[in-house]
């Protein structure tokens, strides 16, 4: 079919490559908070200045520059403080780099996309593939004005690129312009600086193989004890010999406990970081470390035995199992989810689908085929113009965590998670199997037979159904047509040519366009050789 674009084939997820659990450090005493607040200060100023001076090196950073400000760091803290601190740094500015990159990038397709509309003449209706132009000279006028705003964000974005320069806040942007709305954030200046200080903090460790517990900064055994190392400056403050200040809490993680169990009395590496919630006044342990990379399994194996196919939407996931022939078996699964709500209800919510999905899998030993779906270019103003609701509404489906949990957990149970191409799948799986799989007693949506549709590109099968091949005695013999046949091949599985004529009551005789012209219907198909017959009028008598 021409037009489309080409259908990646499918593939099988990598599992997760690390693991993170948390805990809350209960029972801390007014003395273990003030420590932690003044080491996480302390730390914190030192990261803000060596972040100060990665951004300002830029691209000319080198490993020299690094050494330098990890020795210029140790003398205030420790060699591990500071090697910690500049990994932290280091990462920090890579990731400001892509974001800087995706910027570009969708400053780009904003531009690309209005200078295509204005280009336009005003009213004109676009298509499936473009946006066509503005509604009216205002709308056109507004966005003619904006492209030049745009163009300029691009220009300065394009130089900071190639210059190395990046702009980051320790402790979030967000968090930064609050200050300026504290009634609408329903915050006060007090309330908002405590937060503001929690959040610039500094208090993690990387985990090192072979010393003791996995760590030497914070360290954590394995009956719970936490202890952390003080900076040098803060040496005095110690209640434990080597300058080390133990907590009077005791640390126990409910999940994979038994897995950070057994590598803290191996002594494996085990990251630490600890964080205040000043809106519970809680502070908070998490602990991670990186697993050996899962033997994938082949796609082969994945496909044995069928698997079940899912769409991802705004509310709901939906499922449906396929045997190994691409065939819906029993009835179609819905699993909601409301998004409604604080971040962590909707976290939640995810988490709950997602289980009942993998326990349904897990009691079918059936792998899972989801869409590679990427909605970062879908979302953007410019492409959907008005349709306000509609941008609202891709924005708000959690593509990417839901991906990311769903991976990790099915990792735990041994399912395997086939991505498969999400072009087409929902239009397709409505126009071959909505009313296909519809019934007296089963009425499914067009979300399941998308989910139909996703099962069968993972298993390898077309989307299209196919046909039963024509009894005998009819124009191809029981001829077993096949849609893998190429378009050229007769008998390929595609509808046949109407021939006109009774025969096969596709045109009645005589209905034709050149139905007054007997050569054409002449049963030979040469001409006859003398001239055109007319049948006259029937005689009035017989």
């Amino acid at each position: 079919m021409s037009g489309l674009r080409q259908i990646e084939p499918p593939f099988v997820v990598p599992g997760p490559s690390g693991v993170a659990v948390r805990d809350r450090l209960k029972h801390l005493t007014a003395e273990d908070e003030a420590v932690l607040r003044l080491v996480g200060d302390h730390l914190g100023t030192l990261a803000s200045r060596d972040l100060k001076e990665r951004c300002a090196a830029g691209l000319e950073h080198d490993s020299e520059q690094w050494a330098e400000r990890k020795r210029a760091l140790t003398q205030v803290s420790s060699s591990r403080w500071a090697g910690s601190i500049t990994k932290a740094t280091h990462d920090q500015w890579a990731l400001a780099r892509r974001g800087q990159l995706a910027h570009i990038r969708s400053l780009e397709a904003g531009v690309r996309t209005i200078a295509h509309r204005l280009s336009l003449p005003v009213g004109e209706a676009g298509c499936k593939r473009a946006p066509g132009g503005y509604r009216g000279k205002r709308e056109w006028f507004a966005k003619r004005r904006r492209l030049h705003v745009l163009t300029d964000r691009l220009q300065a974005a394009r130089a900071d690129w190639e210059a190395g320069v990046v702009h980051v806040v320790r402790g979030g942007k967000r968090l930064l312009n609050t200050r300026h709305h504290l009634e609408s954030a329903q915050l006060n200046e007090a309330r908002w600086r405590t937060r503001w200080r929690a959040g610039r903090r500094f208090l993690q460790a990387d985990g090192e193989s072979g010393k003791r517990f996995g760590n030497e900064t914070i360290r954590v055994s394995p009956d719970g004890e936490d202890s952390i190392k003080l900076p040098a400056p803060l040496a005095h403050m110690a209640n434990a010999p080597n300058g080390r200040y133990v907590l009077a809490c005791r640390v126990a993680f409910a999940h994979r406990g038994e897995q950070w169990a057994d590598r803290v009395r191996a002594n494996r590496a085990v990251a630490y970081r600890i964080h205040e919630d000043t809106a519970r006044g809680r502070w908070y342990l998490t602990a991670s470390w990186t697993i050996p990379a899962v033997q994938s399994v082949p796609l082969s194996a994945a496909r044995t035995g069928g698997l079940i196919g899912v769409d991802t939407n705004a509310d709901h996931l939906a499922a449906w199992r396929l045997d190994t022939h691409g065939n819906p078996v029993g009835a179609p699964h819905r699993f909601d989810y409301d998004l409604s709500g604080t971040a962590t209800h909707r976290d939640a919510q995810i988490r709950h689908a997602l289980i009942r999905l993998l326990h349904w899998a897990s009691r079918h030993h059936l792998a899972i085929a989801i869409e590679s779906l990427d909605f970062t270019a879908e979302t953007t103003r410019e492409k959907h113009g008005r349709r306000k609701k509609f941008r609202k509404l891709i924005a708000g489906m959690p593509v990417a965590r839901l991906r990311a949990r769903l991976v990790s957990m099915a990792a735990e149970l041994g399912i395997t998670i086939v991505a498969v191409d999400p072009a087409y799948t929902s239009k397709w799986g409505a126009q071959h199997w909505h009313k296909a799989l519809t019934g007296k007693n089963r009425k499914p949506t067009r979300h399941d037979a998308a989910a139909v549709a996703i099962g069968r590109r993972a298993l390898g099968h077309p989307i299209r159904r196919r046909t039963t091949p024509p009894p005998a005695h009819r124009s191809d013999e029981q001829g077993h047509r096949t849609v893998q046949a190429g378009s050229g091949i007769p008998g390929r599985e595609e509808p046949r040519p109407r021939v006109p004529g009774p025969r096969t009551r596709s045109v009645r005789a005589g209905r034709e366009a050149k139905a007054g012209d007997q050569d054409t219907q002449h049963r030979s198909g040469r001409p006859a050789e003398h001239e055109p017959w007319q049948q006259g009028p029937p005689p009035l008598s017989l």
